[in-house]
């Protein structure tokens, strides 16, 4: 009588051990992401901060604040950054851009009212993004694995140990009062926040809403330190794969760099299509 209960619990773990398998299965290993276990409990962590204070603090500063306000203020905080911007370009050798956005400082903060107009832009000196990060990974520091940091985010370890450094790179001029200081940081906080509400939409609307930002971001930040034109990465080109499904494993970076850098995520194979017609032509 004895063995039908034994028989039918092996029965059962053998069960469970095989749904755990599958379980595993469906989720294969990213070698970019061997933390990918302590990343998901955190990205979760930081998903409930946003949803509970920084998303309805963006939503009520969106509402309440005029849109000539918002973009004055982007302006000053944009102007402040691009000191630091500048330094990192000098470091990697792109010499013209580091003027460039040292000037666009000193003109935007003479002629534009300490940088609520954006003066510098209209008169040819575009705008760049460069930090620590992408000055180490052109000095050769490989990216490290990526990692979701406590309320910052996502990260590679090379971003995360230069993070620190572009926090305070970026801020510029120390405040001493302590009050002051923790409003700007709050206002700049939220102000960022505020830009990618629109966003918020399609990112819900994700299966996988960790692995899409993960994917975005690592690809996004490939596109920055290539600045904006990374080598193409081709697999089994001449394994007898198809051209055309070669080619578009290119497109995913090119709607992570629009979708990341313009704060708006965009359906697919829509962005760069003037880009990339042509090589499809040229892959028949």
């Amino acid at each position: 009588m004895t063995e039908k209960p034994k028989s039918r619990s092996v029965f059962l773990l053998l069960a469970c051990c095989v749904l755990l398998a599958s379980g595993c299965a469906s989720r294969p290993h990213n070698p970019d992401d061997p933390l990918e276990g302590y990343n998901r409990a955190m990205f979760s962590f930081n998903e409930g901060v946003d949803k509970a204070v920084l998303r309805p603090a963006a939503q009520a500063y969106e509402t309440v604040t005029p849109e000539l306000v918002r973009t004055g203020v982007g302006n000053v905080f944009s102007n402040i950054g691009d000191v630091w911007i500048g330094v990192n370009n000098l470091l990697q050798g792109k010499v013209g851009d580091g003027m460039s956005d040292l000037m666009r400082f000193g003109i935007n903060t003479v002629f534009g009212i300490l940088g609520i107009f954006d003066v510098a832009t209209e008169a040819g000196l575009p705008k760049h993004d460069e930090d620590l990060g992408q000055t180490l990974a052109v000095w050769g520091v490989g990216d490290g694995a990526y990692v979701v940091l406590p309320l910052l985010g996502p990260r590679t370890v090379r971003d995360a140990v230069a993070t620190p450094v572009d926090i305070k790179g970026g801020g510029l001029v120390p405040i001493d009062h302590v009050r002051t200081r923790n409003s700007l940081i709050a206002l700049r906080v939220v102000h960022g926040r505020s830009m990618l509400l629109g966003a918020d939409r399609t990112l819900d609307e994700q299966l996988d809403k960790y692995a899409f930002v993960r994917d975005a971001y690592l690809q996004q930040r490939r596109f920055k330190i290539h600045d904006g034109n990374p080598p193409l990465e081709y697999e089994d080109f001449d394994n007898g794969a198809s051209s055309r499904g070669t080619m578009y494993r290119a497109l995913p970076d090119a709607v992570a760099f629009a979708a990341v850098s313009e704060i708006e995520f965009v359906e697919p194979f829509v962005v760069e299509r003037e880009r990339f017609e042509p090589m499809a032509g040229d892959l028949r």
